[in-house]
Order: C-alpha cells, then structure tokens, then sequence
C-alpha cells in the first residue's frame, strides 16, 4: 500500500499575506504547568508535549481539528502488505535551528530520523550511555522489542521493521515524543560531554525555537526564521506558567494572555460574556481515572481494587466537579466514541458489596491507604484535592482511611513512576481515535517496567492480536474482550471523559483546537 502525502505549501501563500497584518505582536499562551525537560522522546505529559510540538516537528502530523495524518518532514511513506515495513521518504532542505548553542552544517538526513529512534530502542547507543534516559512513551509503546531495524535506505529515505505487524504504527510519528531530533547536535555534545543538555537546550525544525526559561514562571519562544513551513506571523511566543485556573481565566479576561490552558467547567460562567473572549470546544478523546499501585500492599489485590471503585459515588461527584454536565461517566479505558468500545460493561456503586470484598480480601475491619491529589487541573479532572476528599468520604463509609497526599507535578509524576503510591489520578488523551492509542501506551506489559501497573497475558494477547489484524470487525471483537478483563481486574478506577474548552481573545486568528484538546501556534497571530 501506497500512501502518497500532499505537499504542505497551499496553506504558506496565506501566512505570507498575514504577516504584515500580525505587526509583531506577541502571542501570550496560559499554560498550566512547567514542562518537565524540553527531548520530547522523554516525557509523556500534556504541557510538555505541547511545549515540544513548537519547536520540534516529527516526519507526520494531524490535520487539525481531525485525526487524520497529514506531512511534515516526510513528504510520503509507504506500508507494506503485512504491515511490518514503513518506509518515509524526507523532505529535503529542511534546516535544523540556528542557535546560540548550534549552528547547524547541513538540512535534515536519514541520520538525523535514524539516530532519534535508535535512541529509544537501544541502551547501548553511545549517546544513552553518555545520558541514560527513560523514554516514556516509546517504553510503555514496547519499541524496543516492537522494531527489528531501522535503516538508512539514501540521504532523504528511512525504512522500519517489525518484528510483528502493526497496523497502528504509523500515527505514531506523528506524535510530539517523536520529534526529531539533529544527529549533528547531537555528535558536538557528546564530543563535549555535555549529552544531557539535549534536554535543556532544544534545537528542532519546528516554527518556533527556545529563547529562554524561567521554571514554573514563563518560557519564551522566537519564530524559527529557517522555518520549512514558511515565515511565522508570530515573532515571539510566550508561555505564562500559572498553575491556579482562576488565575488564568483573570489573565485571560485582562488581555494578559491570549490563549489559555483547557478551562474547567466551573470557570466557563465568568468568561461567556466578555465581548472580547470566544470559547473553543471540542469533544475530546480523553479519560481521567484513579491508577492503582499493583505491587504494593493492600492494591496488589484485585477484591480491594474492586471494594475501592464500587465504594465511590460517581454521580455526586459529578454533580460537584462538573456542576454544567458536560462531562461523561467513564465506564471502560477509553470514550464511547472510539470503535471497539464495549457497550456491556456498567459501573456499580454499592458499598455493602464493597464492605463484602474488603472481608473477603482480608480486611474485615478496613484499611488505611494513601490517595495522591491531582496537583494540576485538566478537563477530565477539575479539582483534584475535591475528588479526593469526595472519594475519601465514600471510603469512609466502608472502613478504609483514605491519607490525602499531593506533590509539585514533577516530583508527582516521577513519585508515582517509581510506585510509591497506593492510588493516584491520572488522566490520558488520545489523538489517533483508535483504541490501541489508550490501551497499549497505558495498559499493556510494556508500560510495566517495575511491576507497579497493568500486566495481563491474556489481555496483552488480545490488544496485541487487535494491532496485527486490518479486519476492523475483527478488532473490534478484541478490543471488546480485552475490556472484559479490565474492568474485571480493576487497575484503574475510571472517572470521566469531558468536553475541552479553551478561551482564545477574539482578536487572535488561525488557531484550531486538537481532539487531545493540545495547542499549536503554527500560523497563529494577533491581527
């Protein structure tokens, strides 16, 4: 199969033509927390990825507002029949960045696409060993053991091989961990010894670059003036770290900044009649829910996990959290709108069963546990600490003492990585509309590296079978069976999926939302 992509430039006549009318003006983004480094293979959350999308780009993209696979430094690829080979052909004279720190000789090759994906699937690779780093997202996808090889077919032309077919595979370059990174850059800091500011100091191909940082305060951008994709209306791009909601909706409403972090539901009342603010809306691919600690006593059991989510009244805390009701009760690993969903399974709030579990699991006269808070807001999830206190009520009544406990998100997010939780919120948003896109990144024995979550064979089978099969009846019936064991093994408590709202000033012009509800500022201005 034979996938020929349509070349990029109908859109670049347009940003010519606009960027008299931009005058220079900055573009002010209201971001809800720090990304955590600035090499996009390593980090998997939301703030990070969209702070990486800027400024680098990856051979695919989605043609905003859909799912669909569009070019960016691949100007074609091509699928094999069995679906074990995907071959890209480059984009040429593509330049890599200009900066203080690099001065590139040469526009982007084979070697550059080579070296970032050797990265993630080899421990031994020179520049590993020089900057051991966890890559999250290619981890948890299993590249590792996925790919059998990558080669350099000529100057401008990159073949990957499975070792099993994958019908799936190709969104993922597309996604922000798999921007690419300049092999030349990389080389000058390893014969520096300085590998590890490859995460400090980005250098990318994307339309905008790194200027400066100030961590949880603001993180500037320039337009990239080599950029492929033409001339950016917008020079200066900043980033406004303001973790609190109510300060980004003040912000925003003052003219402060331009576009803001999703809102949650709460904020929406104060900003719909301001005449200068419109409010963005889409119906995201996305699911918050409560993460289980599989290693570590008393989660390790499956009737606790159980006794924990039937305990939980979901309706009150919905009309708490999401007083609008524009949020939906999520009953399986991903959203209703995603083919393969099983419309079978229900959710269950009955605490005398619970109470039952609790006993048979050994635990006659309760537990105690630790509950980690959400520190951050998203859609999915509004208010962290109010859930957990929702939550630690419902407990309550079955016996169980739920200890509140939140972190700074970074230290959150590695705390939680190396298990030292009972339970803790999380949240995932999908961009492909597929159900492999939830399943194996989060779900699946790949992303099981210290035993902490979800590893099941026979589920692992039937998610595995499911990406090598084209029949789409055929994955549907997998991907069906396989939520069977989920929601019977209980690793996560499932929360909710929701509508994002992003409030833009109405004097901003071409922006478009994503269905992971992320930002892009290519071709946005202020008119």
């Amino acid at each position: 199969m034979k996938l020929a992509a349509p070349l990029l430039f109908a859109t670049l006549s347009l940003l010519g033509t606009v960027t008299a009318q931009a005058q220079g003006k900055p573009l002010v983004y209201c971001a809800d927390a720090s990304p955590e480094g600035f090499d996009p293979g390593m980090w998997d959350s939301a703030s990070t990825n969209i702070v990486s999308a800027q400024m680098f780009d990856g051979l695919l993209g989605f043609k905003r507002p859909t799912t669909e696979l569009q070019p960016k430094l691949a100007t074609s690829y091509e699928i094999s029949p069995d679906a074990k080979s995907f071959t890209f052909r480059l984009r040429t004279g593509v330049k890599f960045q200009s900066t203080a720190w690099f001065k590139p000789t040469r526009t982007l090759n084979a070697d550059d696409v080579v070296f970032t994906f050797s990265r993630f699937i080899d421990p031994n690779h020179p520049f590993n060993k020089a900057f051991p780093a966890n890559f999250i997202y290619p981890q948890n996808l299993g590249l590792a053991k996925l790919i059998d090889g990558i080669d350099k077919l000529d100057e401008h032309t990159v073949r990957f091989r499975l070792k099993e077919p994958n019908v799936t595979f190709v969104a993922n370059f597309a996604f922000a961990w798999a921007g690419i990174q300049s092999a030349e850059y990389a080389a000058q800091l390893l014969k520096a010894g300085k590998a590890s500011q490859i995460n400090v100091q980005p250098v990318g191909t994307g339309p905008f670059q790194f200027k400066s940082y100030a961590k949880d305060d603001v993180l500037r951008m320039t337009a990239n003036p080599d950029y492929w994709g033409g001339k950016q209306p917008t020079t200066n791009l900043v980033f406004s770290i303001s973790r609190e909601p109510n300060v980004r909706v003040q912000k925003i409403a003052a003219g402060e900044c331009h576009v803001t972090a999703a809102l949650r539901d709460v904020d929406l009342a104060s900003l719909a009649n301001n005449p200068n603010i419109s409010i963005e809306k889409i119906q995201a691919l996305n699911i918050s829910y409560l993460s289980f600690n599989l290693k570590k006593a008393p989660t390790d059991k499956r009737e606790v996990r159980e006794a924990l989510d039937i305990a939980i009244d979901r309706n009150a805390i919905f009309k708490a959290l999401f007083p609008r009701g524009d949020a939906m009760q999520a009953v399986s690993a991903f959203p209703p709108s995603v083919p393969g969903y099983n419309r079978n399974l229900k959710n269950e709030f009955d605490p005398a069963k619970a109470k039952a579990l609790l006993a048979k699991a050994g635990f006659p006269k309760g537990l105690e546990i630790d509950l980690w808070a959400l520190p951050v807001q998203r859609p999915t999830n509004p208010n962290g600490q109010l859930m957990a206190q929702l939550i630690q009520q419902d407990w309550a009544k079955i016996g169980v003492k739920a200890n509140i406990k939140t972190y700074e998100w970074g230290e959150y997010l590695k705390r939680a990585n190396n298990g030292e939780h009972n339970v803790y919120m999380s949240g995932w948003s999908g961009e492909t509309g597929d159900a492999d896109d939830f399943l194996t990144p989060n779900l699946s024995c790949a992303a099981n590296k210290n035993g902490i979550k979800f590893c099941n064979a026979a589920f692992e089978k039937l998610i595995d079978e499911a990406r090598a099969t084209p029949d789409q009846a055929k994955r549907i019936a997998l991907y069906e069976k396989a939520q069977e064991i989920f929601k019977r093994e209980r690793p996560w408590i499932t929360m909710a999926h929701s509508t994002v709202y992003i409030p833009i000033r109405k004097d901003v012009v071409g922006f478009k939302m994503a269905p992971n509800g992320s930002v892009d500022f290519e071709g946005v201005y202020r008119k």
